[in-house]
């Protein structure tokens, strides 16, 4: 079994300075945020007050949702390793999603049909996410990991601050046009997809022509530290409510107005959005697994306050704790992953981590979903 060693990424220099390259996917990320939190803000919304889907169908969409990925990632990740074309496979991807934005408008009550759209949206997601996560590392300084990946996030959380407002602002002047909110949600995704073609920089000429294979990518398991770094993700993963049912909680117990509830990511994406770059700053500074796990016990901060508060104090807590998970762990983990592994299987190492990881929130979300079901929570 093949194990390779890390090879450093070449250091730009030593600058320090976000690379050109991080700036224009942080761009393509911005657009194609803007498209996706648009539809995932009025998702709940729309499924469950606007359909009458129950908990449970809720719950198993979801998890469609976060865990469709799965079943590309890993074989998206080794096609861009192989052919070392990041890019094309990570635009692949993008080009899925914004296709997906219109299928919603024809999936119309059907659940199976509003499956089936999610699921290719979602593969969509699960194609770019690891090539695009690939070349930030190989275009950063592997000792500015963590400040290249807060920065690429934080502008891809403008995008989430901002899909939830325009879709808000659309129902409120279209009420219940939920296929407004499609067409436009299409054009912010194809508007990145169009930028990502024209600005993004492929890594093809870094890496070694070396034979690349599936059987070399699980090898990666086999080392010790990314072997935890897997184990970690996966189990933390497990017991991590999707964003849908945090929201539809935090309906539940205020008594929000159905209008208001595509707002409620607005809380979430304004913390992540100031704190993204200074948590991966200090991840680099004071070390990125004590950032990591110290995200997630913001996030049972967040749990408790949804168990035991109620009033301003829930609205305001459950936000900050979550938008603070999110600035000290997406990122983080990438940048925790990256250095152990060589960079002709660096594609393939982060869609494995990310593959168990997804598939653990998926498991969570359709158990819960369940149990909110039968309990009538």
């Amino acid at each position: 079994m093949y194990i390779a060693t890390a090879r450093q990424a070449p250091a730009a220099g030593g600058t320090g300075r976000i690379a050109a390259n991080v700036l224009a996917l942080g761009a393509v990320s911005l657009l194609t945020d803007v498209s996706s939190e648009m539809v995932t803000a009025i998702l709940p919304l729309y499924l469950v007050l606007g359909l009458g889907f129950s908990p449970l169908q809720f719950g198993v969409l979801d998890g469609i949702y976060t865990g469709v990925t799965a079943l590309v990632r890993v074989a998206g990740g080794h096609a861009a390793d192989r052919w070392q074309r990041r890019k094309l496979v990570a635009g692949l991807g993008y080009g899925i999603s914004a296709v997906g934005k219109l299928g919603l408008l024809a999936a119309g009550t059907s659940a199976t049909a509003m499956g089936l759209v999610l699921a290719g949206d979602r593969t969509g997601k699960g194609l770019r996410t690891a090539p695009r996560d690939a070349l930030i590392t190989l275009s950063s300084e592997p000792s500015a990991l963590g400040r290249a990946f807060g920065v690429h996030r934080a502008m891809d959380t403008v995008g989430a601050f901002l899909g939830p407002l325009v879709a808000f602002c659309l129902l409120w002047t279209l009420p219940a046009r939920y296929d407004v909110v499609f067409v436009v949600s299409f054009c912010f995704a194809a508007l990145g997809f169009l930028v990502l073609v024209l600005f993004v920089r492929d890594h093809r000429d870094v890496l070694p022509r070396v034979a690349v294979s599936l059987r070399n990518a699980f090898g990666l398991l086999r080392s010790r530290p990314f072997r935890r770094v897997c184990l970690v993700a996966c189990g933390l993963g497990f017991l991590t409510l999707g964003d849908g049912f945090i929201y539809l909680l935090l309906q539940r117990k205020l008594n929000v107005e159905v209008a208001y509830i595509a707002l409620l990511p607005l809380g979430t994406a304004g913390v992540y959005l100031l704190a993204a770059v200074p948590m991966g700053a200090l991840a680099d500074r004071v070390g990125r697994w004590r950032i990591f796990l110290f995200g997630h016990l913001a996030l049972l901060g967040a749990y408790v306050l949804l168990a035991g508060t109620s009033g301003i104090a829930l609205l305001a807590g459950v936000l900050l704790l979550h938008g603070l998970f999110y600035a000290c762990t997406d990122g983080v983990l990438m940048a925790v992953a990256g250095p152990l592994m060589p960079d002709e299987l660096r594609t393939s190492g982060l869609a494995l981590l990310q593959t168990g990881q997804v598939l653990a929130r998926a498991c969570s979300s359709v158990l819960f979903g369940a149990l909110w079901t039968w309990f009538a929570w």
